[in-house]
């Protein structure tokens, strides 16, 4: 609101109650995807050792760090991303678990850079990782585990691909070219953008390698370039009824520097937004954070928050499941007591503490405002109920907000009797 003298910084964001339901609904869904695929949950602190950042992340990630020196003279950066936070979690302790490890988490990462639609500052991050495993098995699991997690969102064949490359079929192609190895990097930083750069900028980075766009594209462009591990990737992803979610796309090489094998990106089908989540084989970031103390070969993807809501609300379906998880989960209570009699309130909040203690979300009124103006809070906070209590208790009145109807029961049974009736449906949750 103008005029105020605080609000959030540019990048970050405020959470309202709505928001925070969204953010759950995300959280909920990744959570429950990774566990019935096999992941288990891991976090890493927030705060970490800036040379860990430094060590082998490449791209503009260095440039973009939330900085600084700590009371301890620490250098020290709030996290841009997790999985070099997991590789130095996992040199410490991989000799704590059996392999290969298959590990997720949800967590909160910072960058300063520009905010816009589907980026800002500070954003949450969906990660999945498998470790210990090098075969193409594992990285068609993880993209396995990506589609999962599209279609419990409410996508569908046609809302989103899969756009799978091999940076190492790019190795194959700068030695072809005689491209020095130590330019490579910065060759890839070139393929990376080659979508997005404009044509007289991209002919000229190109030439300082003996290249043209027409070269490149043409190298793009022809499936024949598949990596064997892309084409054994598919086999696997085509058994499992997956095959018409991912293609071969070359242009996709991620823009961090550990990358170095299999990578993909996911996008919405008309490729109107940034990419919803992207990942890949780091088989050395182990070995490289740890000194080489610890060689374990891992592939990993991580999905934002911003981008992946920006995609559910443009998209009807997926739109539409979301508001019916809000109505039935963001709502303050599922159960609002009104108290109809004023001389019956002792008896309504025992009422209130009992469906507490049974695990039932219920809330009333604190004073004793008119009938009509209860039901009013009820509806505003979102209940799915309202449980009248009045002077014919321990009779009971259960309003079905949704329709409108309503139903009788007993005080001496209420627990069993609303537990049962809060697992039936109400009716139609979208008008």
């Amino acid at each position: 609101m103008a005029g105020l003298p605080f609000q959030a910084l540019p990048g970050f964001r405020d959470f309202t109650p709505r928001e925070c339901a969204v953010r759950n609904y995300l959280f909920e869904t990744w959570r429950d995807v990774a566990r019935r695929c096999g992941y288990v949950e891991y976090e890493t602190p927030i705060l970490e050792d800036t040379g860990l950042y430094l060590k082998k992340s490449g791209g503009e990630l260095s440039s973009q760090l939330f900085r600084f020196e700590d009371q301890g003279g620490r250098d020290v950066t709030l996290r841009p991303e997790v999985t070099a936070s997991l590789a130095r979690l996992v040199a410490q302790h991989q000799r704590d678990f059996p392999k290969p490890l298959k590990w997720f988490e949800i967590g909160q990462c910072f960058r300063y850079e520009k905010p816009q639609k589907g980026r800002g500052r500070e954003f949450h991050q969906f990660n999945v990782d498998i470790l210990g495993e090098a075969g193409p098995a594992a990285d068609a699991e993880l993209i396995a585990l990506a589609i999962e997690t599209m279609l419990a969102f409410g996508f569908v064949a046609g809302d989103f691909v899969v756009r799978v490359s091999d940076r190492m079929a790019w190795i194959d192609f700068a030695t072809a070219h005689k491209i020095p190895e130590a330019s490579i990097p910065e060759f890839l930083g070139i393929i990376d953008k080659i979508e997005r750069e404009k044509p007289e900028v991209l002919e000229q980075k190109l030439a300082a390698f003996s290249l043209t766009p027409e070269a490149v594209r043409s190298f793009i462009a022809d499936p024949a370039n598949a990596s064997t591990a892309y084409l054994a990737i598919r086999e696997d992803l085509s058994a499992r009824g997956f095959a018409e979610f991912i293609e071969l796309d070359l242009s996709i090489v991620r823009g961090l520097a550990y990358y170095t094998g299999v990578v993909f990106e996911v996008f919405d089908s008309k490729k109107s937004m940034r990419a919803v989540a992207g990942g890949g084989r780091y088989d050395t970031l182990i070995s490289t954070i740890s000194d080489g103390n610890v060689d374990m070969p891992a592939t990993g993807f991580a999905m934002g928050d911003y981008v992946i809501r920006n995609l559910i609300e443009e998209t009807t379906h997926a739109a539409m499941q979301l508001e019916v998880w809000l109505q039935r989960n963001a709502g303050a209570c599922d159960i609002y007591v009104v108290v109809a009699d004023d001389s019956m309130r002792p008896q309504a909040l025992r009422l209130v503490t009992d469906l507490r203690r049974a695990g039932i979300s219920a809330d009333l009124p604190m004073g004793i405002p008119k009938v009509a103006k209860q039901f009013q809070s009820a509806e505003k906070a979102g209940a799915r109920f309202a449980l009248v209590v009045g002077h014919e208790y321990p009779a009971l009145k259960l309003k079905v907000l949704a329709s409108r109807t309503e139903e009788s029961g007993n005080a001496e049974t209420a627990i069993d009797w609303l537990t049962d009736r809060l697992l039936q449906p109400d009716g139609p949750l979208l008008a």
